[in-house]
């Protein structure tokens, strides 16, 4: 077992999505959208459903038009997610998944890394405004990888990074598209419920970090 606080064996590394899994923002992210969409007068129904766990550019296309030149999607993608940062505002600490920064300190020597649709700035948004950078050797934002989630890119470039084989990665996703993404790329998955009820083709699932089934569960993992 690794010497830190959580019993991992050696030769196993962890991965962790950013939104839903460290941060319950996808309540804020819809809001921002909301928001975005009713400055442009755009009516898009039910947003939700329609952008949990993808790129920003595949959900600026969905809402506004598949047909939209690079240079504006961006812009949009920019624009919506500076609104999102100015409505999480100061509550981005309230807003982390339970218990997922005391079990981040235990990570340190281990492995791991951050893999995650998200753009830059949300990223460094999150991990700075709470001291989470230093935990995540490894970082892969979706402005790194060609094909997002639910392909494999990003896990699988976060898997080269780390130098861990992706039969031995686990990962803690919290949407569908993300599960997708790490079954794809050959790795294990645990299913973080922030907001489903459950979620299909996991190893295993808990509610939140502070649900001792979990380390249980690390414990009997061994690296194939």
């Amino acid at each position: 077992m690794s010497s830190s606080g959580l019993p991992l064996e050696r030769g196993l590394a962890l991965i962790f999505d950013l939104d839903g899994v460290v941060v319950d923002s996808m309540p804020l992210h819809t809001l921002a959208w909301q928001r975005y969409l009713e400055r442009l007068g755009v009516s898009r129904g039910d947003v939700a459903d329609q952008m949990h766990g993808r790129r920003n550019d595949e959900i600026v296309r969905e809402f506004l038009g598949p047909d939209l030149a690079g240079e504006l999607v961006l812009e949009h993608g920019a624009a919506k997610e500076r609104l999102f940062r100015e409505l999480m505002g100061s509550n981005l600490e309230k807003s982390l998944v339970p218990g997922v920064a005391g079990f981040l300190s235990r990570t340190a020597g281990l492995p791991v890394a951050l893999a995650t649709n998200a753009e830059p700035a949300n990223v460094a948004f999150v991990l700075d405004g709470v001291h989470l950078r230093q935990w995540f050797p490894v970082i892969v934002d979706g402005s790194q990888v060609r094909r997002a989630k639910p392909a494999p890119e990003v896990y699988l470039t976060a898997a080269g990074r780390l130098g861990v084989a992706p039969r031995n990665c686990i990962v803690f996703e919290d949407s569908e598209v993300g599960v997708a993404a790490a079954r794809a790329a050959g790795m294990r998955a645990v299913g973080i419920l922030t907001h489903a009820a459950t979620l299909p083709n996991v190893d295993f699932e808990v509610r939140d970090f502070l649900q001792p089934e979990l380390e249980q569960w690390l414990t009997r993992q061994r690296p194939q």
